[in-house]
């Protein structure tokens, strides 16, 4: 692209991150050869994240949000999208982890579902990125409820067309959680639209303020908190409202796995940090709620009793679907703590999982492709005959754990400091806990792939396709280099933290 033409486009980037990949779905459903729907979505999916690191580089070279009206009506008559560093931190993120995929899917999709039904696969994981991607840049509260949706039928289509007959009833279980989830979230938001009369995030949190001096608007608002609470809490599989995510994980094809574990959670997670920070937390003295507490138990209970399930799984994708239940908690301890330091570990997680645990997921893809099976019975010996495939997973499941070293460990220090910040020093020694549970079950993988005779399914296994490994790799080398260089995670996040604290009561 010429500089001429980029400089066209600049002021368009925002809407160019929602429209790209939609009608780029849109074409994709025309097609009807798996490669050339799989080409097309690769040229989607690698101009994304172009588009969101400039954003990105903008906003943090001016300080300043950029806002950009749709059809240039001023908010709260039109819809604007919003983005901020922490918007623009988390397109980025959601962003890569689309792009990375996309090589590995080629194979993987080929193998896992029927010619006919590949460019519908493809149609929908761009519609969902789509989703994802509008969720974190709107600036409109019914409009981020749109998005959610757009990106939740996305996904009830990916999940369902998942090999195992099992795929199709995971993807009604989550239909229902997602509905109620959504249901309740947009009942939250009439709540707010009867009491201020906008729908933007800005206007809302500023009419907030008056509203609620009024007692009978003030339960409304608190009513309207709840709703909105768990409505997004459901999205983002917060305990106990996880129920939907290990089937989905489990029977959902390799590829979308790896993808919803690496995106979906994030822009769900994204939503609440911007709905209670930016938007309630204008009005309303959080911290003298319940809403801090419940967050606290709750996310502890994901730390531990997810992590105990994971450790007694025989399915690994299931395992690492409890393992993202707990993964959720941590990040959500820290938004309860609501400190800076706490606050910086809970952002700086969010890109940290995305690229651990999408390798995690990518490498048990390449297990699928070669032996059809990621029952532990099945994989015993197979590091032998994909020395690559399982090196890169036991890089990933190392960070994880959050050894030093890697960038699973940065956000766990973020997240202690935070704790002992707020003056919770048991909380230090839960965050510690739990994660030499996360020992146990990436041991216990650990040992059944590299230190058990060879199963039968083993025995015929080879290396993954060099198009599976090096995407496989480059994350897993990224989770190494994050535990080193934390400009790209802990600088950005920290810079938005002190922005969301610095607007709250």
């Amino acid at each position: 692209m010429s500089s001429l033409s980029w400089g066209t486009a600049e002021p368009h980037l925002p809407i160019l991150l929602v429209v790209v990949p939609l009608f780029g779905a849109l074409l994709v459903t025309f097609l009807r050869r798996g490669i050339l729907a799989w080409a097309l979505t690769l040229a989607v999916t690698f101009v994304l994240p172009l588009i969101a690191i400039s954003l990105l580089a903008k906003v943090l070279q001016t300080g300043q949000p950029i806002i950009y009206e749709i059809g240039n009506w001023p908010a709260p008559i039109g819809i604007v999208y919003k983005v901020d560093q922490l918007a623009a931190y988390v397109l980025c993120v959601i962003s890569m982890i689309g792009a990375v995929i996309m090589p590995f899917a080629r194979r993987s999709i080929a193998a896992e579902i029927q010619e006919p039904a590949q460019s519908w696969y493809y149609a929908m994981y761009l519609l969902c990125l789509t989703g994802l991607l509008g969720i974190v840049i709107t600036g409109d509260a019914f409009n981020a409820f749109v998005f959610l949706e757009i990106s939740s039928l996305a996904t009830y289509v990916l999940i369902a067309l998942g090999r195992h007959r099992r795929a199709l009833l995971s993807a009604y279980q989550y239909l229902i959680m997602g509905t109620i989830g959504a249901t309740l979230y947009i009942i939250g938001v009439g709540l707010l639209y009867v009491v201020t009369g906008t729908l933007n995030f800005d206007d809302i949190a500023t009419r907030l303020g008056p509203a609620i001096a009024d007692p009978g608007y003030r339960n409304a608002v608190l009513t309207a908190l709840g709703f909105i609470f768990v409505g997004v809490s459901l999205k983002l599989a917060l305990f106990p409202m996880h129920v939907w995510l290990p089937n989905a994980y489990a029977y959902a094809p390799s590829v979308a796995t790896a993808f919803l574990a690496g995106t979906a959670t994030k822009a769900a997670i994204y939503l609440f940090i911007r709905v209670i920070f930016s938007v309630f937390g204008i009005a309303l003295a959080i911290d003298s709620l319940p809403i801090p507490l419940v967050l606290i138990i709750l996310s502890i209970a994901a730390m531990f009793l997810a992590s105990f399930s994971a450790v007694f799984e025989e399915n690994a994708k299931r395992m690492l679907a409890y393992s993202s239940i707990a993964q959720v908690g941590y990040i959500m301890l820290g938004i309860a703590l609501a400190n800076e330091a706490s606050l910086t570990g809970s952002l700086a997680h969010i890109a940290n999982h995305a690229v651990m645990k999408t390798a995690l997921f990518l490498a048990l893809g390449a297990v699928f492709y070669r032996i059809g099976s990621v029952m532990y019975d099945d994989m015993a010996g197979i590091g032998r005959k994909m020395p690559l495939t399982m090196g890169a997973f036991a890089v990933a499941g190392i960070g994880l754990m959050g050894t030093p070293g890697t960038a699973g460990f940065i956000s766990k220090w973020y997240l202690g400091i935070g704790a002992i910040d707020a003056g919770h020093y048991s909380i230090v020694f839960m965050i510690v806990a739990s994660s030499l549970i996360s020992v146990i079950y990436i041991g216990r993988i650990t040992e059944v792939v590299w230190f058990r005779a060879p199963s039968e399914s083993a025995k015929t296994a080879k290396e993954a396709p060099l198009s599976m490994l090096i995407p496989l790799w480059l994350l897993a080398g990224a989770t190494v280099y994050l535990g080193f260089d934390t400009q790209a995670t802990v600088d950005v996040s920290a810079k938005a933290a002190e922005v969301l604290l610095g607007g709250i009561r």
